[in-house]
């Protein structure tokens, strides 16, 4: 069988694999943040952190929640991290440098997992455990959140209450992620992914890098975090040791995000909402996997930086879902990619975390680019945009241009800035074009959450580690702050009835109209930069 038949087969396993499960998981979902009850667990949890589960806050309540608990999250582990020679299971380790530690606390609980360290030389089993993969859970559920608030917004009507938090972070863990992860980092050993605690010394003597690696591959991938317990991340045979684990992680990366859109869908009482948001993911998605399959397989140097055991298309498949979604998880080094390849997996993260996204981030990212595609077509016809029922003017507009408008700001100053420094010509491996490919890589990643690298920019000065740190919070925060915002002006409303001049947003209009705006607002702000990065490099 030849390489690009056993890739096409690859991806019709896996496309199966997620019509399987998109309509019975998405319902599950739905039901999940709509139902008034409450399992014993969270009835614990809730009486443990003195919360009222059956109250509803304000957006802006709301948001002071989000933002609340990350800072908590993000000092813990950065404390955590800093005396992580008093804990156990640190193998002598010793405590993280103030920088790293920074930016890697920050990494974590903005769901981004950009590591800027060698793991199983740095970071001690406890903190693994304790800090990392608690963050694996919790950010994910932060961003499911903040996702069901904005269906909330489109949903009920003359009303300032959006649900709580609090509720919303502990269903999503409890309900969701957790079981999910434990049945699939059982799978994932079956397939040969080491689960140990030693300290890593096989028995001739030699280190070698083991670590409880399946249960927190499986959330690494489920949460579309991408943070892995060894530096080779998932082109690590401990952590991806075959074309079946490799399958599965693409798998559990695509999963929540795809079957949100049927959560979705659901809530608003209209599942062909939900297919035409699907559609659009699905369309860009599948032109980016060409893009990048078409370049790396016509490449002059097609396997250099790939593992051998998963060859061209099960590499390029990777690349383009956790480049598509905010996972950052990589099977090969995107370095090594082709101009048009790495520009592909670059242009994947630009688009801004929609296609499909991560979990969350990528439904309410969609969303508001609808609120834009849909003022974009009343400037058109002179009407006043609606979309689902909800009027969206200068409010909800504004809060939408916030939201959009903060990834492409915080990445092109960070760039920028960084690309004049006289010491980042030192950090790159690379000079000219590909050089300044891997500083707009290692931007975009942070800005938009993703957290991949091109592994060709050493990012351990004190300038990187703080810029991009900065970037993945303000990133982060900013659009979700901007999010709830719109939800509460959406609550706020009444809904309007259909007319005639009501444009549909069911059909492949709208569909051709969202996908049209996404790669618009990317191109128009990107281009200039990529024409001088991976467009150049692949000219030359």
């Amino acid at each position: 069988m030849s390489s690009t038949t056993a890739g096409l087969l690859q991806i019709g396993v896996l496309l199966v694999a997620l019509a399987l499960v998109h309509r019975p998981f998405g319902d599950y979902m739905a039901r999940v943040y709509s139902s008034p009850q409450h399992t014993r667990v969270e009835r614990v949890i809730y009486r443990m952190t003195r919360v009222d589960p059956d109250s509803e806050q304000r957006w802006s309540t709301y948001a002071y929640g989000v933002l609340g608990f990350s800072f908590v999250g993000i000092v813990f582990l950065y404390v955590l991290q800093r005396f992580q020679s008093l804990l156990p299971f640190d193998f002598d380790r010793g405590d993280v440098g103030p920088g790293m530690a920074f930016n890697t606390a920050v990494s974590f609980v903005t769901n981004t997992n950009w590591q800027s360290y060698v793991p199983e030389t740095v970071m001690g089993h406890t903190v693994q455990l304790v800090g990392l993969t608690v963050q694996n859970f919790v950010s994910a559920a932060v961003g499911m959140a903040v996702a069901i608030a904005l269906v909330r917004g489109f949903v009920r009507s003359r009303t300032d209450r959006l649900g709580n938090f609090w509720v919303d972070l502990v269903r999503g863990v409890v309900r969701i992620l957790l079981p999910v992860a434990f049945v699939f980092a059982i799978v994932l050993v079956a397939c040969g992914v080491v689960m140990s605690f030693k300290a890593g010394v096989d028995v001739d003597g030699n280190t070698v890098a083991t670590a409880p690696v399946a249960s927190q591959e499986a959330i690494k991938e489920l949460g579309t975090n991408g943070g892995g317990v060894l530096n080779a991340n998932s082109a690590h045979p401990f952590e991806n040791p075959n074309g079946w684990s490799n399958l599965v992680e693409i798998f559990l990366i695509l999963v929540i995000p795809v079957s949100l859109t049927r959560t979705f869908g659901t809530l608003v009482g209209e599942r062909k909402q939900g297919y035409v948001l699907l559609s659009v993911m699905g369309a860009l998605w599948g032109a980016m996997l060409a893009v990048i399959w078409a370049a790396e397989a016509h490449g002059l140097r097609p396997l250099e930086g790939k593992e051998v055991r998963f060859g061209i298309p099960s590499s390029a498949l990777f690349a383009n879902a956790t480049t598509g979604t905010s996972t950052g998880a990589v099977n090969s080094m995107h370095d090594s990619f082709t101009g048009l390849g790495g520009g592909g997996a670059l242009l994947n993260m630009l688009f801004g975390e929609m296609t499909p996204g991560g979990v969350g981030t990528g439904l309410y990212s969609i969303l508001v680019m609808a609120v834009i595609a849909m003022f974009l077509a009343g400037l058109m016809v002179g009407r006043t945009p609606e979309y689902l029922g909800k009027k969206l003017g200068r409010r909800e507009v504004t809060a939408a241009a916030v939201s959009i408008l903060a990834m492409p700001t915080v990445l092109l100053i960070g760039a920028g800035i960084a690309a004049i420094l006289p010491g980042t010509q030192g950090a790159l491996n690379n000079p000219g074009a590909h050089g300044l490919s891997e500083i707009l890589y290692a931007y975009a990643s942070a800005s938009n959450n993703n957290g991949s690298a091109f592994a060709g920019i050493t990012v351990t000065s004190d300038w990187f580690q703080a810029s991009l740190g900065v970037c993945m919070a303000l990133g982060r925060f900013v659009p979700i702050v901007a999010v709830l915002c719109l939800a509460g002006s959406l609550a706020a409303q009444r809904k309007v009835p259909v007319t005639a001049g009501t444009l549909p947003t069911t059909g492949p209009l709208f569909a051709s109209l969202l996908a049209g705006a996404i790669v618009l607002v990317a191109a128009l702000t990107f281009v200039p930069a990529l024409a001088l990065g991976p467009i150049a490099e692949a000219l030359l």
